[in-house]
């Protein structure tokens, strides 16, 4: 045996332990990577906004989102409309057009009109025949951003009607649509012991207060409650109306309508036929009591004796005039009709016009292309008619011009329109002669200029009105000198 060589012979080293070793190494480096990417991931995505619609989230809104340097958030109005239920177009409602600086979203019950650098939103309730514009004032102006109308965030939920949440600290916008949630608490209401929610389209816009309209008995009484079932008008009424833009409740019991706030305030008394808000921006009502009416205030307040045979005129006739409220027209009169006259009273229950007009506004019933005219917007001024004969008065019932004018009437021509009036067979226009007269506009306008010619032919007919203006009331001075 060979000692030395025996001992001095090589060890083999053994691979698969140093390999074994090497592959752990690897796979909790690479373990550690992924659990380090999946935190990263986690981290990123909990410090990512995300918008959800009715729970779902929505990537392609959120794009759409636009948050100003204070804070306040925009989304582009016709874009967005789709997501939440709404067809939208170009123009306005009542005067369809392709004016892109303004537009309009639509769904089956309701339309709502936005302008360009407006704060003023216009609603039609399209279901009610006999619903009134109202109005909404967002605390930013409508503005265009790459040529598309953006709207302010409360602007957004007022016209189409959702709740918006921003959770700030959570990184999350969450969107309800109010459809949503009326399916939502559809299936609560009746552990709450009601039948169900109300199916008035203004009652169901309660559910964005965290209230709810509800019936009971076979739909014959109304009632209403918070979210959480919680009493806010007791099940006592036969009808119950919900006023989104006072957020008060009409009333009817024993066939008379009065007012109860949401914190249960009796507001008016239920002593009338009927109620109906004309302008909820001063909390005034129609009133009726044995088919006559008047006016008062959300307080019960008499702000128009209750004695006329009408209140409001009809604005079907004048669907070209963009007038939105035939209680209260643009100019701020209240149009009354007593017998067979005509008067006006302002916002106060100042009688403004005296009941001597045979009607208010002018029909057309000769030339093709005149377009019945109520009010000339943007002047505040008012058609009014006597004994077959025209004249023009202002918003506090002064009249402009005598009762010389044998017609007074509206054209459109390349989408603009223009207005005229007849005195002694000759033409003239409308706005040159209020111009002329001192009778400024609140805005300027549009109207493409007349020709050198046709502002001469009509010179004499702003002369000859000025004239009759001068002379009556000249006769009204010596009348009333006489007088004392």
């Amino acid at each position: 045996m060979n000692l030395i060589d025996e001992s001095f012979e090589p060890k083999k080293v053994d691979n698969s332990k140093k390999t074994t070793k090497i592959i752990l190494i690897i796979i909790s480096i690479l373990i550690a990577a992924i659990i380090g990417i999946v935190i990263a991931i986690m981290y990123i995505q909990e410090n990512t906004l995300k918008l959800y619609i009715n729970g779902v989230v929505n990537e392609k809104v959120k794009e759409m989102m636009v948050e100003e340097a204070d804070g306040t958030i925009y989304f582009p109005i016709k874009e967005i409309s789709s997501y939440l239920g709404y067809q939208s177009f170009n123009g306005e409602y009542a005067d369809k057009s392709e004016e892109a600086s303004k537009c309009y979203i639509q769904c089956d019950d309701e339309i709502v009109n936005f302008t360009l650098n407006s704060k003023t939103l216009y609603k039609l309730e399209t279901s009610d025949s006999n619903a009134n514009y109202e109005y909404y004032n967002s605390k930013k102006p409508v503005k265009a951003i790459n040529g598309k109308l953006y709207a302010s965030i409360d602007a957004i939920e007022n016209a189409f009607n959702i709740t918006f949440i921003n959770n700030v600290e959570n990184k999350k916008i969450n969107i309800y649509t109010m459809p949503y949630l009326i399916d939502f608490y559809s299936s609560k209401v009746l552990d709450y012991g009601y039948e169900q929610i109300d199916e008035n389209y203004k009652n169901k816009k309660t559910i964005l207060k965290d209230m709810l309209v509800v019936v009971k008995d076979q739909g014959k009484t109304y009632a209403v409650i918070d979210t959480q079932g919680n009493s806010v008008i007791e099940p006592k009424y036969s009808n119950i109306e919900y006023l989104p833009n006072l957020g008060d409740f009409l009333v009817t019991s024993n066939n008379k309508v009065g007012l109860i706030s949401s914190k249960k305030e009796r507001k008016i008394q239920l002593s009338y036929d009927s109620l109906q808000l004309i302008d909820s921006n001063t909390g005034l009502f129609l009133a009726n009591k044995q088919k006559k009416y008047g006016i008062i205030d959300s307080k019960g307040n008499t702000k128009v004796n209750i004695e006329y045979d009408e209140i409001g005129i009809d604005i079907t006739k004048f669907e070209q005039n963009g007038i939105k409220n035939k209680y209260l027209l643009d100019n701020g009169m209240i149009p009354a009709r007593k017998g067979k006259l005509w008067g006006a009273f302002d916002k106060n229950g100042n009688n403004i016009l005296d009941f001597e007009y045979d009607s208010l506004g002018y029909i057309a019933t000769t030339d093709k292309d005149a377009i019945n005219l109520l009010i000339i917007p943007d002047y505040n001024v008012m058609v009014v008619a006597k004994d077959k004969k025209y004249a023009l008065v202002n918003s506090v019932g002064e009249r402009l011009c005598n009762w010389v004018l044998d017609d007074v009437y509206m054209t459109i021509n390349g989408g603009t329109k223009y207005y005229y009036m007849n005195f002694n067979n000759t033409s003239a226009d409308v706005l040159e002669f209020l111009d002329e007269i001192d009778v400024k506009p609140s805005k300027k306008s549009n109207r493409d200029k007349e020709t050198e010619s046709e502002d001469t032919k009509k010179e004499q007919l702003k002369e000859n009105l000025k004239e009759n203006i001068l002379e009556e009331n000249t006769v009204k001075q010596e009348n009333q000198i006489d007088e004392e």
